[in-house]
């Protein structure tokens, strides 16, 4: 691979590609967000999530991702996006079995070359990736490794969409950008520090420079000091994509998150292509097991991120368009819960 590769471990140090409107693939070209949200929402509309309930992380993993249509990805440059925002074990980080199963069946399927890309907020970013693992995992597999605190200047893309919350845009990684499929693996847990719940929404931050390149502005110290901060973080995805999220909810934080927090056991693995629905499910997991009064109150689509999100038209409007399939024992039951929560 040369040397400006997306997808090879070490990027250049160039000039930064700025743009002054939505350029990305999956979008409604020259539409504002109010217009490609009407323009989603007004087309029918609905999404499958799977929930697999089990006792074994790996097959049910494996389990979940049977039931998409993975030959797509044959032949795909594929950018992943993991949870290596700190050292800390699962479920604060992505588990180490997670993403070596998850790499895995996207590499048996044809896809290739695939790029771990990760900036982890609370701790260097390859010194986490070698505590949990995750380099090790990479070597094994083939995989390129992506850290974003050593990309350039024109490694990043920077979109300036005027109907946001953000004071200026934000800088996205380029790999993801550039990807032909994005696919993310989250944990399921509450957010202590104006997030209120980090799932595959949340998990996106991570696909954002922490400092503009090109004049070193806080895209983070902006986002987590803001009042709109669950607005922000929605409005991520109007340009990242997600082709398949994996939600690892073996564990789960009820309280506390990202790092730390109260531990339990829902026993289940959650994936879908839809951001808005896996959310919802994920809030609704959380609410089966008692969380924060911030997550627990209201109806699920009027939470702050899920609720932005749904303008923007990112994801479905609302309950009825999820489509929820159960998998393994006690699945039934358990997403006939789940779908109480819904509403």
């Amino acid at each position: 691979m040369t040397a400006d590769h997306p997808f090879n471990q070490t990027m250049g140090r160039r000039r930064c590609l700025r743009t002054i409107s939505i350029l990305s693939a999956g979008l409604l070209a020259g539409l504002s967000f109010s217009q490609k949200a009407e323009a989603t929402m007004n087309a029918p509309h609905t999404t499958k999530v799977v929930i697999v309930k089990t006792a074994d992380r790996v097959k049910g993993i494996q389990e979940a991702m049977n039931r998409f249509d993975l030959n797509e990805f044959r032949g795909a440059t594929v950018a992943v996006k993991a949870n290596y925002n700190s050292a800390d074990p699962f479920p604060a980080s992505t588990h180490p079995d997670t993403l070596r199963t998850f790499m895995q069946a996207i590499k048996n399927a044809g896809a290739g070359p695939l790029a771990l890309v990760e900036r982890s907020g609370m701790g260097n970013t390859p010194d986490v990736l070698e505590t949990m693992g995750a380099m090790r995992i990479a070597e094994d597999l083939d995989v390129n490794v992506v850290v974003m605190d050593d990309l350039g200047k024109d490694d990043y893309v920077a979109y300036e969409p005027k109907e946001s919350h953000w004071k200026r845009g934000f800088c996205l990684a380029r790999p993801f950008v550039e990807a032909n499929k994005v696919v993310q693996t989250c944990c399921l847990k509450t957010h202590q520090y104006g997030g209120n719940f980090t799932l595959s929404l949340k998990n996106a931050v991570g696909a954002v420079a922490k400092y503009d390149p090109a004049d070193n502005y806080n895209y983070m110290s902006e986002l987590h000091s803001s009042s709109d901060q669950r607005k922000l973080v929605a409005e991520i995805s109007i340009v990242y994509r997600n082709d398949l999220i994996l939600m690892d909810g073996m564990k789960a934080f009820v309280t506390g998150g990202p790092h730390s927090g109260k531990e339990v056991a829902p026993g289940v693995i959650v994936a879908g292509t839809d951001p808005v629905a896996v959310d919802a499910v994920g809030v609704a997991i959380l609410r089966m097991f008692g969380t924060t009064p911030e997550v627990s109150r209201g109806a699920i689509f009027d939470q702050g991120q899920i609720k932005r999100a749904v303008e923007l038209g990112i994801g479905v409007a609302s309950p009825k368009e999820i489509e929820l399939i159960p998998v393994g024992d006690g699945a039934e039951a358990f997403v006939k819960e789940v779908r109480e929560q819904l509403g």
